[in-house]
């Protein structure tokens, strides 16, 4: 028997949204995942590193699956119970977490690290990045695309113009790279499909994922919310796409 809209979204409003751990979605939601497998990719290089900081680890679980540390690894986290989280998870593996406010500057002197890495940053401070790498170190990361769930947006707050550029197309990317003084190793945009099989699922993605719509709350979105509950129910799977970018970027060498 299918669940009603009030018993899926009271259960969604109250679990957890601690950490960077999805596995809450399983059987009720999908994301098609990037060809490169950022975390493999990250932990060849890890593997290889001597001192690294992971900027905005979130609750440590991506930089806690890989299998090798550097000696001197370090995370960043600005929001209490993720930086409580990460701490549990990368202490136990010899790294360090240092709360952060994701603003300039890291806490971090020149030249400290020889590979800095990303997984979905929130914001992207190029010179500060370009300043704690080493001559020769790499910067390596995963990020949001523009207009990344677009359409599960558009449904709440009507057409967003523009949405295809602002802060996070590609082009910001490169322009952000160069004006640090780095070098752009590589730069990789891909389009992906998101699928959500019931409301109690969009409503645990938009409490965990916060950029997408600021401000949320079941009450101040529920008519919305029931109104997208009636068209799962009828239509099927809600579909929107995820956009994500590979951006690989090195500091000159001496």
């Amino acid at each position: 028997m299918a669940r009603d809209f009030d018993d899926l979204v009271a259960e969604a409003d109250a679990v957890s949204v601690d950490g960077w751990d999805f596995s809450w979605l399983d059987g009720r939601a999908v994301e098609q995942r990037p060809s490169w497998g950022y975390q493999r990719a990250m932990g060849e290089r890890l593997a290889g590193a001597a001192a690294a900081l992971d900027i905005q680890t979130g609750g440590g679980e991506v930089l806690a699956g890989v299998p090798r540390l550097p000696p001197l690894m370090a995370a960043t986290e600005s929001w209490p119970p993720n930086a409580a989280r990460a701490t549990a998870l990368l202490h136990p593996r010899g790294a360090v977490v240092v709360a952060d406010a994701d603003e300039p500057p890291l806490p971090f002197a020149d030249e400290a690290f020889d590979l800095v890495v990303s997984r979905h940053p929130v914001t992207v401070w190029w010179d500060e990045i370009a300043r704690v790498l080493r001559p020769g170190g790499t910067y390596f990361s995963q990020q949001v695309g523009p207009a990344s769930g677009v359409e599960l947006v558009e449904f709440f707050l009507g057409p967003r113009p523009g949405a295809e550029g602002g802060p996070r197309h590609p082009d910001r990317a490169r322009e952000g790279v160069r004006a640090a003084g780095l070098e752009l190793v590589q730069l990789r945009p891909e389009t992906l499909r998101m699928e959500f099989y019931d409301i109690g699922a969009v409503v645990y993605f938009l409490r965990k994922v916060i950029w997408m719509l600021p401000g949320f709350t079941v009450d101040r979105y529920r008519d919305r919310l029931r109104a997208l509950h009636e068209r799962i129910t009828a239509e099927g799977p809600f579909v929107t796409r995820s956009t994500r970018m590979l951006v690989e970027a090195r500091k000159p060498a001496a």
